[in-house]
């Protein structure tokens, strides 16, 4: 039977940004930046109560259809309680649009909201971080954004259904429903995130729409190689990077509609520095080990990017 939560319970979540693929890791790869979002919930009597502040403020729906409200009742209703009212304040800081998952870091923060007021309900309710990770992602409908938002670092990411090609060893699940599954990497210390930040905004629905149904083998399994090869750069041997990020799946086939991203990976990788397009784009995402040079920096201010050096995140965190 469904709880009702007291008026009065609160929760506050930072959440961090996020960087997907990393350059081969298509779906799979992601790291999370320490670009916050900040989201703070107060049950109420009765209602909805929705205030934005920074990042997308004029452009986001203030009411029940904000991704955040939604995530919140989903987190709420995934532990099995109710609130009569909610007060939500959400200040932004990720940039919307720009491939540093704006939309992930929106339904991570949401779901931990509304878990972490169940919880206070009933510590019996608290959900760990797999159950996150699976929330999340069944948003997004790929983890690779979500689980870097809620478990910090550098993650590594997948899905398993009970379909008899994906399912191997594992326990098959239902009706061919999805389970989503992710797993920490310890960063290399010497690893130096940065990214190009462009005034423009891309669709990831139209980026995404971009990519062939199929690829030739041979690009499947440089890519397969590639990713590979950036698990052991991007945690013990940063001398790879280079190598590592190269890609043959998406980012050459996205590169019509980012002309200005594609352009700069291909300066940053000419002067040594393993860059490739942060998820969908535009933003780009260098991968340094040491300072960003002052006249990549200036050159890059010149053409309209805006250039951070934000290093990695922890996952999100409730007070």
């Amino acid at each position: 039977m469904t709880r009702t939560l007291p008026a009065g319970s609160a929760v506050r979540v930072r959440v961090p940004a996020s960087t997907a693929n990393l350059g081969p890791g298509f779906d799979s790869l992601g790291m999370a930046l320490a670009i916050y979002d900040e989201i703070e919930v107060r049950t109420t009597d009765s209602g909805l109560n929705i205030r934005v502040e920074g990042e997308g403020a004029d452009d986001v729906p203030w009411g029940p259809s904000h991704l955040v409200v939604r995530a919140i009742e989903r987190g709420l209703e995934a532990a099995g309680v109710w609130a009569d009212g909610l007060d939500v304040v959400c200040r932004n800081v990720i940039p919307h649009s720009r491939g540093l998952g704006s939309s992930a870091s929106a339904v991570v923060g949401g779901l931990a909201a509304g878990c972490a007021l169940a919880a206070e309900l009933d510590s019996a309710l608290r959900v760990d971080a797999d159950r996150l990770v699976q929330l999340a992602s069944e948003f997004e409908g790929h983890p690779d954004n979500a689980a870097a938002s809620v478990l910090g670092g550098i993650v590594v990411s997948w899905t398993e259904t009970d379909r008899a090609a994906d399912a191997g060893a594992e326990i098959a699940v239902p009706d061919h429903g999805r389970v989503y599954r992710a797993v920490r990497l310890q960063p290399h210390p010497d690893l130096r995130p940065v990214v190009l930040i462009p005034q423009e905004r891309s669709s990831t629905a139209h980026t995404r729409g971009l990519l062939p149904e199929t690829v030739p083998h041979g690009d499947a399994a440089f890519n397969v190689s590639r990713a590979a090869l950036a698990v052991v750069a991007l945690t013990a041997r940063p001398d790879l990077l280079m190598p590592a990020t190269a890609d043959r799946l998406h980012q050459a086939q996205r590169a019509p509609a980012l002309p200005l991203s594609t352009a700069w990976i291909q300066r940053l990788r000419a002067a040594g520095i393993a860059a490739t397009v942060s998820g969908a784009g535009p933003t780009v995402l260098a991968l340094c080990t040491s300072e960003f040079p002052a006249d990549l920096r200036e050159l890059a201010a010149a053409d309209g990017l805006r250039v951070l050096e934000p290093g990695l995140a922890e996952g999100v965190l409730v007070d």
